[in-house]
């Protein structure tokens, strides 16, 4: 029997009143349906009621949780694998712009371990973290270093990091303001925090609806707009210093949308909603970017 618990208060302005937003069924490994919720105070979507921190290793379990393998073993892990190869040298030039000097770099949620490696390839002092323990041993073994179950290994606490990376990890994380906290008393003076997570506010999330694959219930605890992202830090004494897009995600999650929609991947329709939702959600100033995923980069305040 599958236990769930509630958050009674919100993560990110402490009300105590929510909403149903939306109700969204788990695709990947257990069909059930989750509600979305929306707090009525600071209109922050959170997934309410949600498995709790010691069971929900069991909605991770599957094959097609694709950040925990490197095997390309269908159209979906092939199309991944191919745009993360160009995407991790897109990060690694983005760090390279923020830090030229280079430094220590903290991967929170590193999966099988291609960021750092490319990172530590170019003269990065990298460390990791990663929750799952074939992923972690992966890592490891690409690394040459030991990677981490969780950021409250001791070996992490007295170190501060020139660049925090968490991609597409934050929305996972059941501990949300005792992470930001200690993102934040990490963070050398003049680091800088990177954030990429999905945008539920983006062209291709209002096209699928329930059926928008970056939900991902019940492994996404939280589903972040700019809003309140901005909110959560600013609790924290972080800013946002800039918003980027994350272009490939829209073509990516529309796939996956369509398979859950029509119980097979539409290509056309896919390409067709992603390149809407890039053009919509394309701008010139960084505020108003609306992507499918955004990517934010935070220093303190």
């Amino acid at each position: 029997m599958m236990s769930l618990e509630t958050i009674k208060s919100c993560p990110v302005c402490e009300g105590n009143s929510f909403n149903k937003y939306l109700n969204v069924q788990d695709y990947t490994v257990s069909n059930k349906e989750f509600t979305i919720q929306q707090c009525t105070s600071c209109h922050f979507l959170l997934t309410n009621p949600r498995p709790p921190e010691d069971e929900i290793g069991a909605f991770y379990e599957s094959t097609d949780y694709i950040s925990h393998h490197d095997e390309a073993r269908d159209l979906f892990s092939k199309v991944y694998i191919k745009v993360r190869d160009y995407t991790l040298r897109q990060k690694l030039k983005m760090l390279n712009s923020l830090f030229p000097d280079k430094g220590n770099l903290l991967d929170i949620g590193c999966g099988t371990g291609n960021f750092i490696h490319v990172c530590q390839k170019d003269g990065w002092h990298i460390s990791g973290t990663e929750p799952d323990a074939g992923a972690r041993k992966v890592a490891a073994g690409r690394a040459g270093a030991p990677i981490f179950d969780s950021i409250n290994a001791p070996e992490l606490q007295t170190k501060k990091f020139s660049i925090i990376s968490l991609w597409h990890v934050l929305e996972h994380v059941h501990q949300l303001n005792e992470t930001i906290a200690w993102l934040e008393k990490h963070l050398e003076d003049n680091g800088k925090i990177i954030i990429a997570v999905p945008n539920p506010q983006s062209a291709d999330a209002l096209t699928y609806g329930k059926y928008w694959a970056a939900y991902d219930v019940p492994r996404h605890l939280y589903h972040f707009t700019k809003a309140s992202m901005r909110q959560l830090l600013n609790r924290h004494s972080l800013r946002i210093d800039q918003i980027k897009p994350m272009w490939f995600d829209s073509f990516y999650v529309s796939m996956l949308s369509t398979k859950y929609q029509k119980g097979k991947t539409d290509l056309l329709n896919s390409v067709k909603t992603g390149v809407l939702s890039n053009i919509k959600g394309n701008s010139n100033h960084s505020d108003s970017l609306n992507t499918s995923s955004l990517i934010y980069i935070i220093s303190k305040q």
